[in-house]
């Protein structure tokens, strides 16, 4: 009964986006986020393989080709991914976060306010899935709406966290460190005053 219950809640967010993907796209596209994808990128090595990993409008995934890395980009909307792979220029593969099945591929993981929508007992299913998709030392960004809500939240499922809700919810997860916890306002024209919670993890060897 609970899986099916995750089940839906997931499914429920994805149609949100195909049934948003225009609006979405127009929203986010042209979000300049040049500060944090250079802090990404400054820590994995030129021309390295990343994953934007719920690519949405594959802004990011396009700024990073042009900076000479290789990206693959994945989505769990069908309508986002046709949008992304026409902005792009890649193919964008459908793809839901638990489906991650690559081992030690990725210098970096990017997931940029994507694995937000998984409620916890999937997320540290899908945070181990992205480390064993890293290479060694790999690096992962995420972000997270701040707060302590978990639930629905206007069409879509939202698990939000706080510095020390995400500390704790991550320290059982083996193999991940968190390297950089900080606070950023909404990037979006009037939305400044909503907060985000960006997170850098490295991938660390298990002696």
């Amino acid at each position: 009964m609970e899986n099916n219950k995750i089940k839906n809640k997931i499914a429920s967010t994805v149609e949100y986006y195909n049934k948003n993907a225009d609006h979405f796209m127009n929203e986010t596209v042209a979000v300049n986020f040049t500060e944090i994808q250079k802090m990404f990128l400054n820590l994995l090595p030129h021309g390295g393989r990343i994953l934007d990993f719920g690519c949405g409008s594959g802004r990011d995934a396009l700024e990073f080709l042009k900076r000479g890395y290789q990206v693959d980009a994945t989505d769990g909307s069908t309508e986002m991914c046709k949008l992304a792979t026409e902005y792009t220029g890649i193919p964008v593969r459908q793809m839901l976060f638990q489906e991650l099945s690559e081992i030690e591929k990725y210098d970096g993981i990017w997931a940029c306010a994507s694995i937000l929508h998984l409620p916890k007992n999937e997320l540290k299913n899908v945070l181990d899935k992205m480390k064993t998709a890293l290479s060694k030392s790999g690096i992962i960004y995420t972000s997270f709406k701040y707060g302590t809500f978990e639930g629905e939240r206007n069409g879509r499922y939202f698990t939000d966290f706080t510095e020390e809700s995400f500390e704790k919810f991550a320290k059982p997860i083996k193999g991940l460190q968190i390297k950089k916890m900080w606070i950023t306002g909404d990037v979006r024209v009037g939305r400044e005053k909503e907060k985000w919670l960006n997170i850098i993890m490295q991938k660390q060897t298990i002696s």
